[in-house]
């Protein structure tokens, strides 16, 4: 009988159990977050990025704004006016990013986030230029999706609602 042999397997098999252990722990947060992290941290960040997206646009952060959207985003206004691409959604917004004295309020309605795969809101908007005395209330719903970084916006849409 080969004695080093024998403990080698003594010792082999448990130590490639543990091995095998770690790893499967390791990976199990990117496995339950769908791949592309932990999704507690996804939370976090989705949180983050969903407040950026809705202040940058209500304090004419022009920079953040487009920052935090995939350059491929959609907006659908509620006119039913639609432009595809950061580059033309920004040209779209550019009175009210260069104009400043619209008032923009929301209350989110509605959140699902799948992990660290992709998000939905709804909000109940107000957009509102008092000088002029221009009013709109709108259901507004946001797309994100995690690009394995960091959460984009890639689509929105608003539909109109009457005034309170």
């Amino acid at each position: 009988m080969n004695t080093r042999n024998t403990q080698t397997r003594r010792i082999a098999r448990p130590l490639a159990s543990a091995v095998l252990a770690l790893v499967a722990l390791s990976l199990a947060p990117a496995v339950l977050a769908g791949g592309h992290g932990n999704a507690r941290g996804c939370a976090r960040q989705f949180e983050l990025a969903q407040r950026m997206d809705m202040e940058s646009f209500r304090d004419y952060d022009e920079a953040t704004f487009r920052a935090v959207h995939d350059d491929r985003a959609v907006t659908i206004f509620g006119s039913g006016a639609v432009r595809y691409g950061i580059d033309a959604i920004m040209t779209a917004l550019a009175s009210h990013f260069a104009g400043r004295e619209a008032v923009w309020t929301w209350t989110e309605k509605y959140r699902v986030v799948d992990g660290c795969n992709s998000a939905f809101i709804l909000y109940e908007t107000m957009y509102e230029i008092p000088r002029i005395g221009f009013r709109q209330r709108a259901l507004t719903g946001v797309t994100y999706s995690h690009d394995g970084h960091r959460w984009l916006a890639i689509a929105d849409q608003g539909t109109p609602l009457p005034l309170p």
